[in-house]
C-alpha cells in the first residue's frame, strides 16, 4: 500500500519544523532544518524532502507562516492608498482617543501604515440606517486613479462611513477602480470588517491591504513548488489566528487572516493536549530561536479576542491571544551603559549563534546554555548539527571579561536575565489581568523552551511543568489538530430587552448561510460542517463589550442575559444585573470537521543511552544524568539533576525537580517532596 500522511510546517526565525503523521496509525514523527529567510519556502521544500519519501503521498497539508508579521513589524509591506469619505479623511490619521501609555511623557502615537498624503475622499454617504445620504460621485476617484499612476500604489484600501450598513458604493468605486487600475489589490471595509467603530475597521482595511500583495505573492510561491508533492484536486492549506485553517485560495483573498498563524498553532496543540490529559487550565510558552509566545487555555479551550493591537494599530478579527515578545535561543547578549542586555535582537538563523559556526559573532542564549553544558554539541538537533563549544565559552567569555565574570558566570547571567524577560511576558497574560499563574500547568515546547521551564515555573511559583510530545515542533504538531473555520459577524445594535428573537434569528440565518457557502468552497461535506454563536454584550454606558456564546437553536433571552452577567463577574470581579445591556454585533464562527487519526504517543525504545556530564546550576557544577526521553516508558521517574535529549529539544531537570512520562507520551515534571 502507498503510504500516506498528513503533514503541517511550521516556519520560524531559526528552524522550520515539519510534523508528518501517519494516515493510518496516527504515528507522528518530527523534523527540523533551517529556516531561508530570504525564501521561506525553500525551507518548507527542504523539510518535505526529509520527512516524506517519495513515493509517499500527501493527504493534508497544513502551514502556519509568520510572512505577514514579519512584513508589519518591519515595515515591508505594500505601499497603499486610502479612499474614504469627504470631510473624513483624517479618520485614520488622528486614529482614535486611547492614550496606549496614559502615564508616559514620551508615548506618541504609533506610525500608520498610509501617510495622509495617500489619503483619498469621495463625496458620497450612507446614513447609520443604510439608506443612501448622497450618492457617490465617481468622478471623484480620478485623482486617485492619476496619483497611483504616478506613484505606483500596490493597494487600495476603501472605507467609507457606514458601509457596513449599505455596501453599495463600496462595491461601485471598485469597480470604477478595478476597471482603470488593473492588477492593483483592493481591500473593502465591509468584507475585511462588517463591523462598526470606523477608525478601528479603517484601520482593520489598511492592515489587509498593507500585507496582501506580500502573503499573496508567498503563498502562490509555496503552492507552486508544492504542486509536484500533493497530489491531484489536495490543497494547500494555511492556519489563521483564530485556530482555524483555511485553503491557500482563501488565505489569499483574506490575507490579513494570516497574521498570527505561525503562534496559534502552538495554543491549538495545547487545548489537544488539555483534553488529552484532563488538566483544564495551562500556561503554553513557544520559546524559539527567535521569539518568544505565551498564551492560556482556560477551562480547556484557547483564551481568544474579537480584538487586537499590533505594532499599535487596532484589527478588528477573531484571534487566539498570544502574547510575543523577542525572546529566544538566538537572542543576542549585549553590553549597554554597563549592564547586559539580552534580546530583542536574535541572530536568526543565518549567521545564528556562534555555535553554529555559520558565522554569528555575539553571544546567544543558545551559547551560554552551551556553556553552561545543557546542550549537546554533538547532538543538536537530533545529531543533525556540531556545535562548536569552544566557539561559545570565547564570545561568551569575551563579554563576562567587561563585567569581570568567567564565561560560566557570565553565561548564568545571560540565562538570567532571559528566564527574568519571559516571566514577565507571563505574569502580563496572567497577574495583569487577575489570573493567578499558580494554579496553571507550564507548557513548555519550542526548541530552546523545556530547558528554561522550570526556571520560569520556579519563579511564578507554579507547581507542574508539562513537556509535550515533539516539543521542538510543537506548534506543527498543533497544526494537525485544528478543523476548517472561519469567522463571520454582523454589528446589530439595541437593547437586549428591546431586541425580538426573531431578529437575531435571522441574522444568524443569513451568517449561517455565508459560511455553508464557505465551507463547501473548501470542499468539507455538508454533515461535517456546524456553527458556534455569539454576541457582543455591554452595560449601558460602557465603552468595550463581551463575547457570550448563545447555544443554537431557540434563543432564551433571559439564559443568555444571566450569562453576560456571570461572564463579567468572572471577568471584572462585579457585575450589574439591574442595569440595561446592549448589544452590539453578532458573531458566528462556521466549522468543519476534519478526518483525523487519534494521535499515536510515540513508541518508546527501551534503550538504555543513559551517560554523565558535567552541568552547571546556579554556579556550582554538579554530574548530571543524560537520557534518551524515547527510552522513558510509562511509570519511569527521573530525578534531577538530569537532562532529557530528543530530536527537537533539550529538557533541563533541575535539582530538586522530578520528570515522568503521562497521559498522551507527555512529561510532567513537579518539585520532588525534598524540595518542596
Amino acid at each position: 500500500m502507498v503510504a500516506r500522511y498528513r503533514v503541517s510546517a511550521d516556519i520560524g526565525g531559526t528552524f522550520t519544523d515539519i510534523i508528518r503523521q501517519d494516515s493510518r496509525t496516527g504515528e507522528c514523527s518530527a523534523f527540523k532544518v533551517l529556516s531561508t529567510p530570504k525564501n521561506p519556502a525553500v525551507a518548507v521544500l527542504q523539510g518535505i524532502e526529509a520527512a516524506i519519501p517519495d513515493d509517499a503521498e500527501i493527504d493534508l497539508f497544513v502551514h502556519g507562516t509568520t510572512v505577514g508579521l514579519n512584513a508589519l513589524l518591519t515595515r515591508r509591506g505594500a505601499k497603499v492608498a486610502l479612499l474614504t469619505t469627504q470631510n473624513f479623511r483624517d479618520i485614520y490619521t488622528i486614529q482614535g482617543n486611547d492614550r496606549g501609555e496614559i502615564f508616559s511623557i514620551h508615548w506618541n502615537k504609533p506610525a500608520p501604515l498610509v501617510g495622509l498624503e495617500d489619503t483619498f475622499t469621495a463625496r458620497e454617504r450612507i446614513a447609520a440606517n443604510g439608506e443612501i445620504a448622497e450618492p457617490l460621485h465617481t468622478s471623484d476617484l480620478d485623482r486617485l486613479v492619476e496619483a497611483s499612476l504616478a506613484r505606483g500604489y500596490e493597494a487600495i484600501a476603501i472605507s467609507f462611513l457606514f458601509s457596513f450598513k449599505n455596501p453599495e458604493h463600496e462595491l461601485a468605486a471598485a469597480e470604477y477602480l478595478g476597471e482603470r487600475l488593473p492588477g492593483v489589490a483592493i481591500a473593502l471595509s465591509h468584507r475585511v470588517s462588517p463591523e462598526w467603530r470606523e477608525f478601528d475597521r479603517t484601520s482593520t482595511t489598511v492592515m489587509d491591504s498593507y500585507l496582501a500583495p506580500v502573503v499573496r505573492t508567498y503563498l502562490e510561491t509555496l503552492v507552486d513548488n508544492l504542486s509536484v508533492r500533493l497530489p491531484a484536486g489536495q490543497c494547500l492549506h494555511v492556519m489563521e489566528s483564530n485556530g482555524g485553517i483555511m485553503s491557500a485560495a482563501s488565505a489569499s483573498e483574506t490575507p490579513l487572516q494570516t497574521l498570527l498563524s505561525g503562534p496559534v498553532g502552538g495554543a491549538i496543540g495545547g487545548k489537544a493536549l488539555s483534553k488529552a490529559t484532563g488538566k483544564p487550565n495551562l500556561i503554553c510558552i513557544d520559546m524559539g530561536g527567535t521569539s518568544f509566545d505565551a498564551s492560556l487555555v482556560i477551562d480547556g479551550f484557547p483564551s481568544t479576542s474579537n480584538e487586537k493591537k499590533l505594532e499599535g494599530l487596532p484589527l478588528q478579527m477573531s484571534v487566539v491571544d498570544i502574547h510575543v515578545i523577542g525572546a529566544g535561543g538566538g537572542s543576542i547578549a549585549w553590553e549597554e551603559a554597563s549592564a547586559v542586555r539580552v534580546g530583542p535582537r536574535s541572530a536568526g538563523a543565518n549567521p545564528g549563534p556562534v555555535c553554529y559556526g555559520l558565522g554569528g559573532s555575539e553571544p546567544t542564549v543558545s551559547d551560554a546554555n552551551l556553556v553552561l553544558g545543557r546542550l549537546d554539541g554533538a547532538n543538536f538537533p537530533g545529531g543533525k548539527m556540531k556545535l562548536d563549544r569552544n566557539a561559545a565559552v570565547k564570545a561568551v567569555g569575551e563579554m563576562g571579561r567587561i563585567f569581570g565574570l568567567s564565561a560560566e558566570a557570565m553565561a548564568q547571567g545571560v540565562v538570567d536575565i532571559i528566564n527574568a524577560k519571559m516571566a514577565d511576558a507571563i505574569r502580563t497574560i496572567t497577574v495583569q489581568r487577575g489570573i493567578d499563574p499558580r494554579e496553571f500547568s507550564l507548557v513548555a515546547f519550542g526548541g530552546a523552551g523545556p530547558s528554561q521551564a522550570a526556571a520560569l515555573a520556579e519563579e511564578l511559583q507554579i507547581g507542574e511543568v508539562i513537556v509535550p510530545v515533539h516539543p521542538g515542533a510543537f506548534s506543527a504538531w498543533g497544526m494537525l489538530q485544528t478543523d476548517v473555520r472561519h469567522d463571520f459577524k454582523e454589528t446589530l445594535y439595541g437593547y437586549w430587552d428591546l431586541i425580538e428573537p426573531k431578529t437575531l434569528e435571522i441574522a444568524y440565518s443569513a451568517l449561517e448561510a455565508k459560511g455553508h457557502a464557505f465551507l463547501v468552497k473548501e470542499g468539507i461535506a455538508p454533515e461535517a460542517i456546524s456553527f458556534e454563536r455569539g454576541i457582543d454584550f455591554r452595560y449601558y454606558g460602557q465603552e468595550y463589550v463581551l463575547t457570550i456564546p448563545v447555544p443554537t437553536g431557540p434563543i432564551d433571552m433571559d439564559a443568555v442575559r444571566h450569562s453576560f452577567d456571570a461572564a463579567y463577574e468572572r471577568q471584572y470581579g462585579h457585575s450589574s444585573p439591574d442595569n440595561r445591556v446592549e448589544m452590539a454585533n453578532v458573531r458566528l464562527a462556521a466549522l468543519g470537521r476534519l478526518p483525523r487519526p487519534d494521535t499515536a504517543p510515540p513508541a518508546a525504545t527501551r534503550t538504555d543511552t543513559r551517560r554523565e556530564r558535567d552541568v552547571m546550576f546556579s554556579g556550582v557544577r554538579r554530574t548530571t544524568t543524560v537520557l534518551d526521553r524515547n527510552g522513558m516508558g510509562n511509570g519511569d521517574i527521573v530525578v534531577g539533576p538530569a537532562i532529557i535529549e530528543e530530536n527537537t529539544a533539550t529538557t533541563l531537570v533541575p535539582p530538586g525537580w522530578q520528570a515522568m512520562p503521562i497521559e498522551g507520551g507527555h512529561l510532567s515534571m513537579t518539585r520532588t517532596e525534598a524540595s518542596k
